[in-house]
């Protein structure tokens, strides 16, 4: 069969030089359309590229597409020109809106066609977002590959999509829901998505033991932890290295390191194969150790992300975090012995949450001193239990997220009178904040302790350029040279911060240029940006030359391929075109 899945937008983006579009169908006022249809919020979900690998798979035909930043003019011509059998959106909260206006597009010019919607938002409300968009046929709920699937395999035979375990659809008599059947037991079953995409984000495991009351993971994959073996996840790894030339993934289980013995594992064969990559991951304070932490940064781990959330023992009992700020210290401080960049994430307006213990949390970060940190107020998403506190005391329904216009559902559940005032202090916050970084000696340390790697020598190349030591650092960058550093951008960025020191600036926009032939770093780009502003003599600050970024944190590029990230070339559109 003919099969395109889809990531629409959050809602009718305008295309460049128009006028917005009203409100219910453009942004929601207060939203600034810029900050959110960029980076992680129009990355395509995993899931819905796994969904897309099995059907590739099992021999259909078909079409993956991430429109998520695409004008409303392309997701037109698109609905007018892409045939299908079936339409398969992804929908999140944030981009529910989208997904409904979307399927009722498609819906339109497509009217024998089967639309079906899968991801955490509808899994949490089938029938209701059946009842609220006629356009769709049928809701995956959870776990969606054996079910979708099964819609195909119906479709086929020309019989009803009904009653097939994890679905929800609409008859005549009503909309209806089919319990969900058992999750899939074996996960290596599924072909990787990497066999068929080139992807910077990869996951080795499915569900969570956690209970933590903000979070849906366990909506959509249960509370029982599954694995990927060993092989299965080195596989993928080299699939993505050695046939892709991938050489940044993210790892974003929701807990990568649950099961340490399994993690020294992966390690041990990223090593013996020979896999040379920058790598993260999400993980747990209660879920690392002193020799986790040194096998992975030995086999390329690049930085740690830890859900810290608050450093007050309220509230994480309050959310049932059931992670210490001691137990966060504590891995903090061990992960500093490897080089290992540690990411905070903290949230604010939790139950319990008053200036106190607002303040409490940002004293922790002053004392433990993460590389970054992220900060993020309580969102309300449907099917998790902070939601369900809200709508048993009468704050929030169901239709809110049909009724309603906004992006995410921002609340704050603690002293009601602190709230304006950590609001503020939040805004201030936005976006993820450097904290600390490594000196000369914490890096030259680091290198005594652990065996020799080309990456350690570019890091404290970056510790001796912070210094404005541009001689020592020359001599880390040709160590690292020399033993085979893989990312040759960022050595000519150092390369061109070396120069810049030594004030030849012709050198280093020369060394800036080859930089981004060799790949677009962001780094690169803005230095590249700031150094010809200045030669340009387009400065409107001070005259003095800019001072350019080293690198030695976790590397984030600018190069997007479809579909886990939208290329704005996909799609060109033509006055009065018509094709495409």
């Amino acid at each position: 069969m003919r099969v395109v899945f889809l990531y629409p937008p959050p809602w009718k983006i305008p295309q460049s030089g128009h006028p917005p579009y009203p409100p219910g169908e453009g942004s929601p006022e207060g939203v600034d359309p810029d900050a959110v249809l960029s980076g992680d919020l129009i990355q395509a979900p995993y899931g819905l590229l796994s969904l897309a690998a099995q059907a590739i798979h099992a021999g259909h035909r078909v079409t993956v597409l991430n429109i998520a930043n695409f004008p409303w003019p392309a997701v037109e011509l698109l609905a007018a020109n892409l045939d299908a059998d079936v339409y398969g959106f992804s929908c999140l909260t944030a981009n529910r809106r989208g997904v409904a206006m979307s399927a009722e597009l498609f819906r339109r010019s497509h009217p024998q066609a089967h639309i079906t919607v899968g991801g955490p938002h509808v899994t949490a409300l089938p029938l209701d977002t059946l009842a609220h968009c006629d356009a769709i046929d049928t809701i995956v709920i959870g776990e969606g590959e054996q079910t979708f699937l099964q819609i195909i395999q119906q479709l086929q035979l020309a019989k009803p999509v009904e009653n097939i375990p994890g679905l929800a659809w609409r008859s005549s008599g009503g909309c209806h829901v089919c319990p969900s059947g058992d999750f899939i037991k074996d996960l290596d079953v599924l072909v990787p998505p990497s066999k068929y995409f080139r992807l910077r984000t990869l996951l080795t495991s499915r569900g969570c033991p956690m209970g933590c009351t903000y979070c849906c993971s366990n909506l959509m994959w249960g509370r029982r932890l599954r694995s990927h073996s060993v092989n299965y996840v080195l596989d993928m790894i080299e699939t993505c290295v050695r046939e892709h030339n991938q050489r940044i993934i993210a790892i974003k289980d929701d807990t990568f390191t649950i099961n340490p013995q399994r993690v020294l594992a992966i390690c041990q064969g990223i090593r013996e194969r020979g896999l040379d990559f920058m790598w993260s991951c999400e993980t747990r304070a209660d879920c690392l150790d002193e020799e986790v932490l040194s096998a992975m940064r030995a086999a390329g781990c690049k930085r740690i992300s830890l859900g810290v959330e608050s450093a007050s023992e309220i509230i994480l009992r309050n959310v049932r975090k059931q992670v210490s700020p001691k137990q966060v210290l504590h891995v903090t401080r061990a992960a500093k012995k490897f080089g290992l960049q540690v990411r905070f994430y903290m949230m604010a307006g939790n139950r319990g949450e008053t200036v106190e213990t607002f303040r409490q949390s940002l004293e922790f970060i002053a004392t433990a001193k993460p590389n970054q940190f992220v900060f993020s107020q309580l969102h309300l998403y449907p099917g998790t239990e902070e939601f369900r506190l809200f709508e048993e005391s009468g704050i929030v329904s169901n239709n809110f997220f049909f009724d309603r216009d906004f992006f995410c559902l921002t609340c704050f559940a603690g002293r009601r009178k602190d709230a304006d005032k950590i609001t503020a202090w939040v805004k201030q916050l936005e976006g993820a904040k450097k904290c600390w970084n490594y000196s000369v000696a914490d890096r030259a340390d680091v290198i005594d302790r652990l065996p020799a790697q080309h990456s350690l020598h570019m890091d404290l190349c970056a510790a001796y350029l912070r210094e404005k030591k541009p001689n020592r650092a020359e001599e880390q960058l040709q160590k690292a040279v020399d033993m085979q550093y893989f990312l040759p951008g960022l050595i000519d960025n150092q390369r061109a911060c070396i120069a810049a020191l030594r004030k030849d600036y012709k050198m280093a926009l020369a060394h800036l240029e080859a930089a981004v032939r060799s790949y677009p770093h962001q780094v690169v780009l803005k230095n590249l940006k700031r150094l010809q502003t200045w030669m340009n003599g387009e400065s409107t600050g001070s005259h003095r030359p800019p001072s350019l970024a080293v690198d030695d944190g976790f590397e984030t590029a600018c190069v997007w391929y479809q579909p886990e990230f939208p290329d704005p070339l996909e799609l060109k559109l033509q006055p009065n075109a018509t094709t495409l």
